[in-house]
């Protein structure tokens, strides 16, 4: 996906999330650290449809709860575009910026297949 294109779509979906909280009158409720703890808690229930199968591939959900933790998904996107509209992020720029760093840390020729921390390899 191209900068644009996803500058595109991240624009769409805070104006998207921005009329559905002007219409709620929600602004005031929605400060960095109500909307943080909000995507904290819609992380940990879209974790907890995994809990407990083997892999939590897809075959594993079903088509049911496949649709539950879509729901899920959308609502910790909805809350971390909101926070980043609240707080002024670029997302995608931040995104960008910290895949440099993440390269950085984590070399491709270096930990290719290995799933260890950067400081786990480092010396090696």
């Amino acid at each position: 996906m191209s900068s644009e294109a996803g500058q595109g779509d991240l624009a769409r979906l805070r104006e998207l999330v921005r009329t559905f909280v002007d219409e709620r009158d929600w602004d005031q409720f929605h400060t960095p650290k109500n909307l943080s703890s909000a995507l904290s808690v819609e992380a940990a229930e879209l974790l907890e449809h995994f809990q407990w199968l083997q892999h939590g591939r897809i075959d594993e959900l079903g088509d049911d709860k496949l649709v539950q933790v879509r729901h899920e998904m959308a609502d910790v996107l909805v809350y971390l575009v909101r926070l980043a509209d609240k707080l002024d992020v670029d997302l995608m720029a931040a995104v960008e910026e910290k895949m440099v760093l993440n390269r950085a840390k984590y070399p491709a020729d270096k930990v290719r297949g290995d799933a260890r921390k950067y400081y786990e390899y480092k010396d090696v």
